[in-house]
């Protein structure tokens, strides 16, 4: 079911070398067709928003009521609501321990300097819809915002059937200002440039297909997005006392995601990599989307045996895997180590899916090796910082000569005369 291949400096950089080209630049058609619906909704507005949402999703867009919402909370199950209510409050906890605080201080000069924060003003939430529904990733969106100030949230979805209950039930558990039914390409524009009832957004979340991800590309710098994510991967490192049982159940709880997702491998042990292969082999056989799983772990699944975990580490932060589980007597010993990565799992009690939920960290996390550089959605996402400073006379005249000094450097001399004309007599 999966291929199992001993590290020797060729075969596993080819392999890292297949999962990479995963990533490649998207399709020169899809670009042209994203580029040009962004660029007749910023020329014509709402119209143009209307026609896309007619043509490719069979509905208009609509703004769903509070009423709408709180039918949809009522008609959920209530084990489901518990869930994710308990997620949200995780969540929640996570940030509010990692939110940043104003600070001001004393500057060696004598002057007050300093850090305003605050939450950006509008952000714009968008959901997936078009083959399944996903309330945690409204949560995993939504809450980080709150807990930033967001003064207003407005999550886009696509109005398809696919927009249940449990995913307005969602928004109305993470306090979603505003649910409209809007999706692909012309729902990124609108937020992008406003249209109608639609109002522009300062910065732009959450995951789309193809002709999303291109949108937000071309969206970025009119307002800001998270990142571009890619298709879904897994890593895991484990030695001789991992359970075969549980690493299998962990690779193919990503690969069925979909046809271009990873999961790999690297362990010490050929024994181990052997019963993950029978493992596979055996759970596939009751699962719903085996023929998914068997084409992703087909094209972009591995067992790579390596001489140490040393090795592993070094495989893994080249990879810069979206998530990389660690199953080994030890596994915190290894974290010093890792470099890359989205969100690092330790040990056999806390499986990828735990992170996707409900543990409080979020699940939108950097795919295709950019680990190496971005980092996972958080309350961080959705603040801004101002710079402050205050100083009198007294603190910046023993300076005001240097200022000037670097001004008359670089040949500004207003600059400098700003500071002189404070000082003449």
């Amino acid at each position: 079911m999966i291929q199992i291949v001993t590290a020797d400096g060729v075969q596993e950089k080819a392999l890292i070398a297949d999962l990479r080209s995963r990533s490649a630049a998207v399709g020169e058609e899809i670009t042209r067709s994203a580029a040009a619906i962004m660029e007749d909704v910023r020329r014509r507005g709402y119209e143009a928003v209307e026609e896309y949402s007619l043509k490719f999703d069979k509905a208009a867009p609509r703004e769903f009521a509070k009423e709408e919402l709180d039918a949809a909370y009522a008609a959920c199950d209530a084990r489901l609501i518990r869930a994710m209510e308990h997620a949200a409050a995780n969540i929640r906890d996570y940030n509010e321990h990692l939110l940043a605080k104003t600070v001001e201080w004393t500057s060696p000069d004598g002057g007050r300097v300093g850090r305003v924060v605050r939450g950006l003003t509008r952000v714009g939430i968008y959901v997936p819809g078009g083959t399944a529904a996903y309330p945690s990733s409204v949560l995993m969106n939504a809450v980080p915002a709150k807990v930033a100030g967001v003064e207003e949230i407005i999550m886009v979805t696509p109005p398809t059937a696919n927009l249940n209950n449990a995913v307005l039930a969602a928004a109305k558990i993470a306090g979603v200002d505003r649910v409209i039914g809007l999706g692909g390409v012309q729902a990124v524009a609108a937020l992008t440039y406003g249209a109608g009832f639609i109002p522009k957004v300062d910065k732009l979340v959450g995951p789309g297909n193809a002709f999303v991800a291109a949108a937000k590309r071309m969206a970025y710098g009119t307002l800001d997005i998270d990142m571009v994510a890619g298709p879904s991967e897994v890593l895991v490192i484990a030695d001789e006392t991992a359970e075969a049982k549980y690493v299998a159940a962990d690779l193919l709880s990503q690969a069925e995601h979909d046809r271009l997702a990873s999961a790999i491998l690297l362990t010490t042990s050929m024994e181990l990599a052997r019963q993950v292969d029978s493992e596979i082999v055996r759970q596939t056989g009751y699962l719903s989307r085996s023929e998914i799983m068997e084409e992703s772990l087909k094209n972009f699944g591995a067992v790579i045996v390596c001489p140490s975990l040393e090795r592993c580490v070094e495989l893994a932060n080249e990879v810069a895997p979206e998530h990389l589980e660690v199953c080994t007597a030890d596994p915190r010993a290894l974290l010093p180590q890792i470099k890359n990565a989205g969100a690092v799992f330790l040990g056999a009690w806390a499986p990828e899916p735990l992170g996707d939920y409900l543990a409080g960290p979020d699940h939108v996390l950097p795919t295709s090796g950019t680990a190496r550089f971005f980092s996972p959605l958080s309350v961080d996402s959705f603040l801004k910082t101002m710079s402050v400073l205050e100083f009198d006379r007294a603190s910046l005249e023993p300076i005001h000569d240097e200022v000037i000094a670097f001004a008359e450097a670089e040949h500004l001399t207003a600059h400098a005369n700003s500071i002189r004309v404070r000082f003449e007599e």
